[in-house]
């Protein structure tokens, strides 16, 4: 592996602690809330309880900038505490959530940081981003909501679907068509607050895994002209830097949920005897044993390189399609064979398996779908 500095290993030492102590002994609740149908969604002391000890450990504001009261860690760094992160099944983040902090960092102006990134940063508010629609998904240039300038404000028209946590979010970055421009020309980011006029929440959206998502209709939903969100038809670049940030952080759980996966198989496996054997001792094991450690460390190597170029500043677009592309493939591959060697128990809602391989599911769809970073990836090298 890659040599680490000695405090992005130690860092991802405590990281890992906090997940064996203190949220994997959360998966029962988790479960047997998905198993009678309420999401896998945590209690609310829970939750609660792991925030004041992430504050205790100071595993807080991890990426937030320290102007703003953060540790302002380089994504190196941070891509050990996600792969450890991405071991449980309990819907936990470090808050706040990356994306969305790093888009408003970009491009937020004075006032705008005063009233929603520095709140945001000291996690006392929280946020969520309306890009997707029910025709433009996979492909966000192809959007059709609109924002037309009225006097000293912008009226927005459209709908958006796919938005996570709605419901908790003080404010919603909405991505919308200005202008004349085509496809990604024209794009523009406004920040809408919760209760505005015209912002409707037409429908929660159960999804795999307990989680859920939103659809939200725009009915001439008014903002002041303040609430524009860096520069008018220039917001398809930062919603760009919002989506590469994730992408790599999606690699990185999905090293982890692999390592989970592995972790139980091999487990399981040395115990579980058939037909006077140990499946352990079994070839079709052995090869799904090997392979998946031979492509959880390449795929460790693929969010560390994305990491390390991002951390200097280089565009680093394709390496995010491809940990995207590989890390939820790869999970989906170890997860499902890890269901396998436990027979009957493995397609339980009793084990984590289950949700795991839910969770890895969605991820091939979310932040563009597999079908897409194939496109993308091979754009970009047939234009070099």
């Amino acid at each position: 592996m890659l040599e680490r500095p000695e405090e992005h290993r130690m860092l991802q030492d405590l990281v890992n602690k906090f997940i064996d102590r203190d949220v994997i002994p959360l998966e029962k609740g988790v479960l047997a809330r998905e198993m009678s149908g309420q999401g896998s969604g945590l209690a609310a002391e829970d939750e609660a309880a792991l925030l004041s000890k992430c504050k205790e450990l100071g595993l807080w504001g991890l990426d937030v900038p320290e102007e703003y009261g953060g540790a302002n860690l380089p994504y190196a760094a941070l891509a050990g505490v996600y792969e450890e992160q991405g071991r449980t099944c309990v819907p936990f983040t470090f808050p706040p959530d990356s994306p969305n902090l790093h888009m408003l960092i970009a491009v937020a102006n004075d006032e705008q940081r005063r009233k929603y990134l520095e709140p945001y940063a000291r996690g006392e508010a929280h946020s969520a981003i309306a890009i997707s629609e029910p025709g433009a998904g996979g492909d966000p240039a192809g959007m059709t909501t609109r924002a037309v300038r009225q006097g000293g404000d912008w009226v927005i028209n459209g709908r958006k679907i796919w938005v996570s946590r709605v419901p908790q979010a003080d404010f919603v970055i909405v991505m919308a068509r200005t202008g004349e421009g085509k496809r990604a020309e024209g794009v523009t980011a406004f920040i809408v607050e919760r209760g505005t006029r015209g912002f409707i929440i037409e429908r929660e959206i159960p999804m795999l895994g307990g989680q859920r998502t939103y659809e939200l209709v725009f009915e001439d939903c008014r903002v002041p002209a303040s609430q524009l969100l860096g520069v008018e038809g220039k917001g398809y670049a930062p919603m760009q830097l919002r989506l590469t940030v994730r992408r790599v952080q999606i690699g990185a759980w999905c090293v982890g949920i692999s390592r989970r996966a592995l972790d139980m198989m091999v487990e399981h496996t040395k115990q579980r005897v058939t037909f006077g054997q140990r499946l352990a001792d079994r070839q079709a094991i052995q090869w799904w044993i090997a392979d998946a450690a031979v492509k959880i460390h390449a795929c460790r190597l693929m969010v560390y390189d994305a990491a390390i170029k991002a951390d200097a500043g280089q565009d680093v677009r394709t390496e995010a399609s491809m940990v995207k592309l590989y890390g939820t493939e790869m999970a989906t591959e170890i997860v499902d064979h890890a269901m396998q060697a436990f027979g009957a128990m493995g397609v339980a809602k009793e084990l984590p398996l289950q949700l795991m391989a839910q969770k890895v599911r969605t991820m091939r769809v979310y932040e563009g779908p597999s079908e897409v970073h194939r496109m993308a990836i091979a754009r970009r090298i047939i234009g070099k």
